[in-house]
This record gives C-alpha cells, sequence and structure tokens, in this order.
C-alpha cells in the first residue's frame, strides 16, 4: 500500500484547494482518526515530528565521537606508524589509554543525555489526537500525516493542517506571515493561487491557538511543513548563550597557547633527535601529540554535560525542570526576573465579588449580562470566565440562544457575543474599562434611563480608581439592545451602552513577600508585568513588600524608543496596562541595559517575552506555546520553587568553573614545564604513554566535580563568565605549578642524580599528587580546612593518589617505563608538594583579595 504524501501537495494539487472528504481519503484517513496500529506504522516507516532532530543515542556513535578530535585521531595514526616500525609493546598502551579516556567520556555523557531525556519526558508539549475514534494525548513529536488534530486556545499546531470544523477560531501566524492580528480561521476550499496570509482554512506548524476551538487533518509534519522548511533554508539553532560562549572561548585559548608550546617542543626534541641526543623523530612526534592531547580540555565537554545534567536533575529534586541544559548557567547568573501577577504573587483563584452600574451601585443586571457573556464564550475559558460562569444564573442563561462571537484579542482587550431570546438578538462586550468605554456612546441612570457617556464618565473614573486602589480587578460590561443582525465583527462594537463594572478578587499569596525578599537576598531584583491597570498592580507590588513601587504603564512604554526605555526599565519595579509585544520590548530593553534577564509566564501573550529572555520560564500546567518557548519549566507556579531552582542552578555553575580552574592551572602549568624540561634534558622528560596515563588519572577526581560541595557564598550572588577572570588565574597558578615542577626536576637531578627512569617516575608521581591534591585547594575560596568536599571527590583523590604511589612497585610498571623511586625522594616528594599546597593556598588568599570574577 502506498504511503500518505508527506507534502503541502498532493496529486498535484494544495491541499487548502482541495475538498476534505478528499483529503481524509487521499491520506486513508477518517473523521474518527487514524486507528492506534496504524499510527504507530507510519510512525515507525517516517520521520519523527521534529523541526531539529534530536541527539542521537547511539551508543556507538556518543562512543565514535569521544575521538573525533584531530589531535586524537593524528596521534592513532603516529601509534600506527610506531607499531608498523616494530614499538608494538608502546603502541598497545598508548591505544589502551586513548581508548580508557574515550570511555571515560562515553560513560559521563551517555548517563548525562539518559538523564536529560527523563526530564525532558516529564514536561513534553503534547497534542490532542483523535485515535481510534477517540481523543487521546500523544507527544508532538509522535503526530503523523492523517490524524485528526482536536484543536482549542493557546494549543499548538503540530503540523500543516486543513481545518475539518471550527467554531470562532482564531490563530496566531507571525512566525509566518509576520502579522501579530490573530487570522480568522473556518474550513472551506481555496483557489490553488491563495497566499500564505488568506489560506483561512488550513492551520500551521509553528503556529497557535488564540480562541475558539477546532478539528484539522495533518497533511505535513516536520520538515516538510512551511515552517520546517523556512527553518531548514535558515539553519535556524538556539541563540548561543554566554556560558556557551565563554566555553568556547576558554578552549581557544588552551588551544592556541598548547599548539605554540607543543610545536616549539616537538621542533626541540625533533633538532635533540636528529643530532643523536634522543632515539628518532618518531619519538619526538608521539612526544609532543601525546603532550597535546594531555593539555587540551578534551574532556571539558563531557564534564560540562555531567555537570549540568547533574545539576539539572537536583534542580528536578527542587520541582524545576530543565529544558535546555545550557540556560543553567543563565538561571544561576539571573539578576533580574520579571513576571505577571495573577498566579506568581497572587492565589490565581478569581472570585466575583460584585456587580456594579456607573454609579458603583450594586446591580443584578450587569452581573447578569456578564455572566452570560461568559456562559456563552467558546473555546477554553480563563479565570475570569469560569468564576463568572460558576456565580450566573445558568438556568436564565439558557434561556438564550448564541449567534455568534468576537473573540477576545489583546489588541481591543474585548469580547463580545451575539445571543437571541424571543426574537431579539442582544450585544454583550466585558473586557478592560478603558477600552469597553471606548466603543461606547451612552451609559444608564440609576433608573436605567439612556444618558451620553460624557455625562457618566467622570463618575465612572472615580469608581474604577476607587476599587483599583482597594486592589481590585475591574471589567467593563456594555451592551447593544435589540441588535438589527443575526452576525457580528469587530467593526460591530461601536455605538454601546456602558453598564457597569463586575469586581473580582485575587488576593496576594501567603508567603509570597518572604519569596521575593529570598530573591533579593540572592541578588535578584523583582520586577511585576501585567496587562492589569497601575492601580491594581501598585496596590499588590506594596501588599507584597515593594514599599514605593516605580509604576510605568503601556501607554507611556509605547511612547518611548527603545534606547529610552533600556535607560529607565532599571529603576522601574512594576509595568501595567502592557500589550503582548510590549512585554518583549521590556524583556529586551532588560538585556540591552546589561542584565540577565527572567521572565515567568503561563500563557499565550507570554511566549513572545519568554523567548526573548536569558531565561524562559514556564509552569507544567501553562499553555502549550509558553510551555514549548520556556528553557525551565517549573512544576510548581510558586517563587519559593524558582529561588531553589536558582541556588542549585549557581551550584552547578560553581561546579563547572572549579573544573575551568583546575584545568587552567594544572595544564598551563604542565606546558611550562614541559617546554622548560625539554630545553635542558637529554632525553624526553616522559614518555607519550606516561603523558597519556598521566592525564587519565587527574581526570578521575575531576569528573566527580558534579557532585562537590560548593560553599554559600559562592552561590549567594549571580556570577557569570569572566574569560579575563579565568586567563589571569591561569597565569598565577599555572606558573606556580610550574615552579614547583622545577623544583623537582632539581631534587632529581641535582641532588639525586636520577636516571631517565627516575626520572620519569619522579616527575610522574609528583604531577600526579600535586594534581589531585591541588584541587582541594582551588575548589574553594576559603582556607581549604575550613571548606569540606564531597565524598566522591575525596575518595577519588585520595585512591587516585594512592594507585599511583603504588604503580611503580607493580608489575605494570615496566609497561609504562617506571623504576622504583628511592625511599628518600618520597619524603622529599611529600615535602615538595607540602610547600605547594601550602604556597598555593597563600596566593589564593592573596588572588581572591585583589582580583574579582
Amino acid at each position: 500500500m502506498a504511503k500518505p504524501n508527506a507534502q503541502d501537495k498532493t496529486d498535484g494539487d494544495p491541499f487548502w484547494s482541495v475538498p476534505a472528504p478528499e483529503m481524509l481519503r487521499r491520506l486513508r484517513s477518517s473523521e474518527k482518526g487514524l486507528a492506534s496500529d496504524e499510527a504507530a506504522e507510519r510512525l515507525a516507516s517516517g520521520a519523527r515530528n521534529l523541526l531539529a532532530p534530536k541527539e542521537s543515542a547511539h551508543s556507538l556513535a556518543l562512543f565514535a565521537s569521544q575521538f573525533k578530535s584531530p589531535i586524537t585521531i593524528i596521534l592513532l595514526i603516529a601509534v600506527g606508524i610506531s607499531a608498523g616500525l616494530g614499538e608494538l609493546t608502546d603502541a598497545v598502551i598508548i591505544t589502551s589509554i586513548i581508548l580508557f579516556s574515550g570511555l571515560l567520556g562515553f560513560w559521563q555523557e551517555r548517563g548525562a543525555a539518559h538523564a536529560v531525556s527523563e526530564l525532558l519526558a516529564m514536561v513534553q508539549v503534547t497534542a490532542d489526537v483523535l485515535r481510534d475514534g477517540q481523543e487521546k494525548v500523544v507527544p508532538v513529536g509522535e503526530v503523523v500525516l492523517g490524524d485528526i488534530v482536536v484543536l482549542s486556545a493557546g494549543a499548538l499546531v503540530p503540523g500543516d493542517s486543513l481545518l475539518l470544523e471550527s467554531k470562532d477560531l482564531f490563530a496566531n501566524e507571525a512566525s509566518l506571515t509576520g502579522e501579530s492580528f490573530p487570522a480568522d480561521k473556518a474550513p472551506g476550499v481555496l483557489p490553488k493561487d491563495t497566499p500564505l496570509a488568506r489560506r483561512s482554512n488550513c492551520l500551521f506548524m509553528g503556529t497557535h491557538v488564540v480562541s475558539g476551538n477546532g478539528r484539522a487533518l495533518v497533511v505535513s509534519t516536520g520538515k516538510s511543513t512551511v515552517f520546517g522548511r523556512v527553518s531548514e533554508r535558515l539553519k535556524q539553532r538556539p541563540q548561543e548563550t554566554d556560558f556557551e560562549r565563554g566555553v568556547r572561548r576558554f578552549g581557544y585559548l588552551l588551544m592556541e597557547l598548547t599548539l605554540v608550546l607543543v610545536v616549539a617542543i616537538f621542533a626541540i626534541n625533533a633538532w635533540h633527535g636528529a643530532s643523536g641526543g634522543r632515539s628518532s623523530i618518531t619519538d619526538a612526534l608521539l612526544f609532543s601529540l601525546a603532550l597535546a592531547v594531555g593539555l587540551t580540555p578534551q574532556l571539558l565537554p563531557a564534564i560540562i554535560s555531567v555537570n549540568l545534567s547533574y545539576g539539572a536533575r537536583k534542580m528536578a529534586e527542587k520541582k524545576v525542570v530543565v529544558k535546555r541544559l545550557v540556560t543553567i548557567e543563565n538561571f544561576g547568573s539571573m539578576n533580574v526576573l520579571c513576571s505577571d501577577k495573577t498566579g506568581t504573587l497572587t492565589e490565581g483563584t478569581v472570585k466575583v465579588r460584585s456587580g456594579l452600574d456607573a454609579r458603583g451601585q450594586e446591580s443584578a443586571k450587569v452581573l447578569f449580562l456578564a455572566g452570560l457573556n461568559s456562559y456563552f464564550v467558546g473555546g477554553v475559558p480563563n479565570m475570569i470566565d469560569s468564576a463568572l460562569r460558576s456565580g450566573c444564573d445558568s438556568a436564565g442563561c439558557a434561556l438564550y440562544k448564541k449567534l455568534d462571537e468576537v473573540p477576545y484579542d489583546f489588541i481591543r482587550k474585548r469580547l463580545s457575543v451575539l445571543v437571541e431570546k424571543d426574537g431579539r438578538a442582544m450585544m454583550i462586550t466585558k473586557g478592560a474599562l478603558d477600552n469597553v468605554l471606548s466603543v461606547c456612546t451612552r451609559g444608564e441612570t440609576a433608573t436605567g434611563d439612556p444618558v451620553a457617556i460624557s455625562d457618566v464618565r467622570a463618575v465612572i473614573m472615580q469608581n474604577y480608581e476607587r476599587l483599583g486602589e482597594e486592589g481590585d480587578r475591574v471589567l467593563g460590561v456594555a451592551c447593544i439592545e435589540d441588535y438589527p443582525s443575526k452576525t457580528m465583527t469587530r467593526d460591530s462594537e461601536k455605538g454601546m451602552t456602558f453598564l457597569g463594572f463586575v469586581v473580582f478578587t485575587d488576593p496576594p499569596k501567603n508567603g509570597v513577600k518572604k519569596a521575593i525578599d529570598d530573591l533579593a537576598a540572592l541578588g535578584i531584583s523583582f520586577k511585576m508585568i501585567t496587562g492589569d491597570n497601575r492601580l491594581v498592580a501598585r496596590y499588590i507590588a506594596r501588599t507584597v513588600g515593594i514599599a514605593d513601587p516605580q509604576v510605568l504603564s503601556g501607554p507611556e512604554v509605547a511612547k518611548m524608543s527603545p534606547e529610552a526605555l533600556a535607560h529607565r526599565v532599571k529603576a522601574v519595579d512594576v509595568f501595567a496596562e502592557v500589550e503582548p509585544n510590549q512585554k518583549e520590548a521590556i524583556i529586551l530593553a532588560l538585556r540591552k541595559a546589561k542584565n540577565v534577564v527572567g521572565y515567568m509566564g503561563d500563557g499565550i501573550n507570554d511566549a513572545a517575552a519568554i523567548h526573548a529572555a536569558d531565561v524562559g520560564i514556564s509552569v507544567d500546567d501553562a499553555v502549550d506555546v509558553a510551555k514549548d518557548a520556556a528553557d525551565i519549566v517549573l512544576l510548581e507556579k510558586d517563587l519559593d520553587v524558582l529561588a531553589d531552582g536558582v541556588r542549585e542552578g549557581r551550584v552547578t555553575f560553581a561546579n563547572t568553573m572549579k573544573y575551568v580552574f583546575m584545568a587552567t592551572s594544572a595544564n598551563f602549568g604542565n606546558m611550562f614545564s614541559m617546554a622548560g624540561a625539554s630545553t635542558f634534558l637529554s632525553f624526553l622528560p616522559l614518555l607519550p604513554k606516561q603523558i597519556l596515563l598521566t592525564n587519565v588519572m587527574t581526570d578521575i577526581p575531576e569528573m566527580t566535580i558534579a557532585t562537590d560541595a560548593v560553599d554559600p557564598e559562592l552561590t549567594a550572588r549571580p556570577e557569570r563568565w569572566n574569560i579575563g577572570f579565568i586567563r589571569k588565574f591561569m597565569l598565577v597558578f599555572g606558573i606556580l605549578s610550574s615552579v614547583f615542577d622545577f623544583v623537582t626536576f632539581g631534587v632529581l637531578l641535582l641532588v639525586l642524580g636520577a636516571s631517565e627512569g627516575q626520572f620519569r617516575t619522579g616527575w610522574f608521581l609528583e604531577s600526579i599528587v600535586s594534581a589531585c591534591l591541588i584541587v582541594l585547594v582551588i575548589r574553594t575560596r576559603k582556607p581549604f580546612v575550613q571548606s569540606h568536599p564531597g565524598k566522591w571527590l575525596l575518595g577519588a583523590t585520595l585512591g587516585i593518589i594512592a594507585a599511583a604511589v603504588v604503580l611503580p612497585y607493580t608489575p605494570a610498571a615496566g609497561l609504562f617505563g617506571f623504576v622504583r623511586p628511592e625511599p628518600v625522594f618520597l619524603l622529599m616528594m611529600l615535602a615538595i608538594v607540602g610547600v605547594y599546597i601550602v604556597s598555593a593556598e597563600a596566593v589564593k588568599h592573596v588572588f581572591y583579595k585583589y582580583s574579582h570574577a
């Protein structure tokens, strides 16, 4: 049987020009959807419905990726040449060490990838589809051609689809058309040449439903969708974070220094070899390449993956799920958090307090008509509609028949329904007070007599301000009785009669003041961004502990240039009466003002701001479009949960920086030492296999760094990647390390008169012991005796030191070219390492006193 066509053209016809029954036939589907077995077969035989393919989890591919470094490949080739020249034993040992190092990275990265996939499964974006005639929730990646998707407000469109039925369905297609106003959608057949923006019978992947509901047939998925083809052409990828940029620059810094010194060391050793002082040019090449492998931060990606995945697991224990690991650094660096008011600062359980007429008197008529409006709202009701429905006279509402609806949008900020009773039609509108008043020409007296709106506007505004100052949310209600038509449009909202207010309460959460204080203690300033009026916003801000909130309104934002807004935003505590696009502008202005900004939202109108923030935060019960845009998803909508997550994010970043400091101090010091030793020794300072063994053994403790304890002061304030600080750290501690290497050289050559084997064994031991113990100093800014390392780090450190000391006394010593060290050297080594540790502690104290990260 032929597979369904996966393109937006089927049998030569674009799908928007094909009748729905014919398209169902071509895709071998029905209005009851696919059978589960058929859907599974289509999923197995085709690509998953993803724009960006998931990283390969295939074990063999992951293992092979551990050896993709050009230096490692060249070294393996050189080892092969060496084996061909008869040095088989050394070739086998070097190859074994490289394979073991690769296994370490593979094991760590595989565990990290598995942990991340488990976390992502907790917050998958899903789609409602019909399978076996029943609605079923499936991950978006499992939607296939021929699926019937069930759509409602807030749902992401999982693939290019042909509408089968709809009710007041509007979609936001700004990502494809650039048009911010929602597009009206309805079933039908359109001409083949209909442009994208006018395909009213289609829904497209990458867009989302703003209001209404409907069902649609999926005709294209993944990269074959309109959005998928655009993404493929542009090769879009997530913007590089500050952390990723820092890792890249750090890697380049070490690579540049390493390559310069390695080339110099190769030249020196090659010259010695050519003049007969060393065995051969091949040895010099192997030595230089092994040195390059040992000195480049080849395990940095694995270490970072492990640290971030471990941090993600710890954050998940705090009910914070990380979707994109690299945002953990931004989460820890965040110094400004923006959030909506409802559900975050307040309980999020809106209750109707009363209905008032234009003069502020109790009005059953206003309450009933507002409830009637909400009773007939299509799609998924919001909290306000739910509150009005629960309190309305459902029996009275049932006497009416709904004729039409103009859904709410974030430009009009109104919602209108047209109802009919006893042959008389009435249009009822509710929404933001200013927006409702703008379409009213009349008001009512206390007796219901009509008056010009200008006669009652002053008293309306007085009541509005009084209610706002008391912290109440207010919606305006208006109507047109005896409406002359059975249908209406947005343009019908004019010449209306203002009836009064519906008043809601949404009290602040218990403990929210403490949560904001906790965020402030972490160096994070909190800013409220809300569509509510400035009076309510100021009241809530004061209630939660912002003593004198500075408020900026949406209309004021609209008049400001991006530069002026960036200058102003830092001092503002509350942004009120803002439009959805202004939320994004505020976030971008805060970022332009050199802040690391988080935005927390859960609604349709929050998606753009979530995407624009350094850290986009949503909650597990958010609408799909908000959850999809987020980097981090909270399993509880609670600022306390957020503060816990920030602390864990900072722990992760701090432990990652520990590895960076360890790598820089050890690597840079070894580069200097190796360069210096190569200039005056008549033999190779270390054999290639000894360099690689040193590299593997010192990596093992560092791979436990993710579990290390972190001093409280390292998580108290936001920290950011600082390449200048790292470079300074590398120079200071690298040179200090090299000084004690040269002290060891002096003891071995001048005091003990060491042979080649004794020199290599002695330096190997000193390198391992000092590199492992210095970790305990560098990992903290305190005196190391006052900061206790994690048990895994301490255990691995002591275990590797013991293994290094014992190795020269085992049968394996000969394979690696080691000899038994003199007991007097072991005592001298302990003294050298002891002085090194004390010196490092002293230098650390001075360094942090005069240097600032």
